[in-house]
Formats: structure tokens, C-alpha cells, sequence
């Protein structure tokens, strides 16, 4: 059984970690302002309804 070794110099290795980088980055900050959304998010709908 052969193993993938992801090459960390080649530009897809780069691009991988890029997107890996990013993608915790925004789970981050979703988990700090979480609750900050989450009022935007219902203050928008809430303005939406009324209008």
C-alpha cells in the first residue's frame, strides 16, 4: 500500500496549507465573536421583517 506524501515546497503542498490556514482563521474568529454575529444576524432579520 502506497502512501501520499504531500510535498510541502510543491504549489498545491503551499496552496493545502494555505486553505488549512484560513479555514481555522475563520473558525477562530467565529468562535470569539460568536455572539457579536449572532445579534447582527438576528438585528438584519428583524429589520428585514419590519420593513
Amino acid at each position: 500500500m502506497k502512501r501520499k506524501i504531500i510535498n510541502v515546497k510543491s504549489k498545491a503542498g503551499m496552496e493545502l496549507v494555505q486553505v488549512a490556514i484560513l479555514v481555522a482563521l475563520a473558525v477562530a474568529l467565529g468562535l470569539i465573536f460568536k455572539t457579536e454575529i449572532t445579534d447582527f444576524v438576528n438585528r438584519t432579520f428583524e429589520g428585514l421583517n419590519n420593513f
